[in-house]
């Protein structure tokens, strides 16, 4: 039986399905267990994760955390990620291996490079969703779920000097989650998180900052629905300093997303002006067009493009990266 240490920072939506997702695996496949401790700033938050099985214990400090653990994966809020790379760096065992779920890697790759250890190793991941809860709209750590990431992606994004078997290791992360592992570009991740993440999260704050400030507002706040709640989400969901580092963290590729936003916005708004029904049609046709196309290809995973390697067995892989090779050696001090 192999048992492999795991430490989770962060115990919300995300890092709890990660921790539920690797019991379910370890069910799958007894062979292999997982022991997690988990850290979260909230007691509450451990607690929950501890009664839901998601870790097996909680801690009261990010390095207790990372400690010892072969593989830590990095979930904390993206406002205090730094914090956590400061605290919890230093603590990583030799060939331990850090992956960062953070919502922008340049920030954390400079992070990583000032608070993680020679000999230990840092990979970003960015985890797409099942997409059975593409519209649930739902972010809090009571609706982790063990298959939050299944019939998803992890997108992996490994630096210069990372060895092949930490990056293997970070690969048979996500097929143990469920998802399928990609590998993409980390200045054009950055780049898309800016349009799918933070004009979002950008939209939410105008549009009730907006509204709030119309003089129909004590009406409208009554009569607001659903629509209205999607919308704005993430003013729920997200702390304000987490969306606030998500923008300035991210500025030029959200200048320029903006930028593009606000000249389709002003040309929709000239329809409206010029009171132009065909041309306000025609664009609600064809966005709706191009939806549905893009909705059925999520929905599927069928994006018209041949899948990776799909020979190797995330359980095997798993135990002959880490339990075997290179990685053990390192945790061990061998040569």
């Amino acid at each position: 039986m192999a048992t492999v240490q795991v430490g989770i920072l962060g115990l919300g939506r995300l890092g709890q399905s990660i921790g539920l997702a690797l019991k379910r695996a370890q069910k799958a496949n007894p062979k292999q267990q997982f022991v997690i401790t988990g850290y979260d700033a909230s007691p509450a938050s451990k607690i929950d994760a501890q009664r839901r099985s998601a870790i097996d214990k909680g801690v009261n400090h990010p390095s207790d955390a990372a400690a010892g653990r072969q593989v830590v994966i990095m979930t904390m809020p993206y406002a205090d990620v730094r914090e956590a790379y400061q605290l919890a760096g230093p603590s990583l065992a030799p060939g331990a291996v850090l992956l960062d779920f953070s919502p922008l890697t340049g920030t954390t790759t400079e992070w990583a490079a000032k608070y993680v250890p020679s000999g230990a190793y840092q990979i970003n991941i960015t985890a797409v969703l099942n997409p059975a809860y593409l519209f649930s709209g739902l972010e809090t750590a009571e609706y982790a779920r063990e298959d939050l990431f299944d019939k998803g992606m992890a997108l992996i994004m490994p630096t210069a000097g990372v060895p092949k078997e930490a990056v293997e290791l970070a690969s048979d992360m996500a097929e143990l989650m469920g998802a399928e592992a990609r590998f993409t570009d980390p200045l054009e991740h950055d780049g898309i998180i800016a349009a799918t993440e933070g004009v979002p999260a950008l939209l939410a704050a105008a549009s009730f900052y907006a509204l709030r400030g119309l003089d129909g507002w004590d009406d409208a706040q009554r009569a607001a629905n659903p629509n209205f709640a999607r919308l704005t989400h993430h003013l729920t969901d997200s702390h304000p300093d987490d969306i606030r580092d998500l923008l300035m963290h991210n500025r030029v590729a959200m200048v320029r997303q903006v930028d593009a936003l606000m000249e389709t916005l002003d040309a929709l708004r000239g329809a409206l002006v010029a009171n132009d029904s065909a041309a306000l049609e025609e664009a609600l046709v064809t966005s709706s067009e191009a939806y549905g196309e893009w909705l059925a290809r999520r929905r599927t995973g069928d994006w018209g493009d041949k899948p990776g390697d799909t020979e190797r067995s995330g359980s095997e892989m798993w135990l002959t990266s880490l339990l075997g090779g290179y990685l053990t050696k390192k945790i061990k001090g061998e040569k």
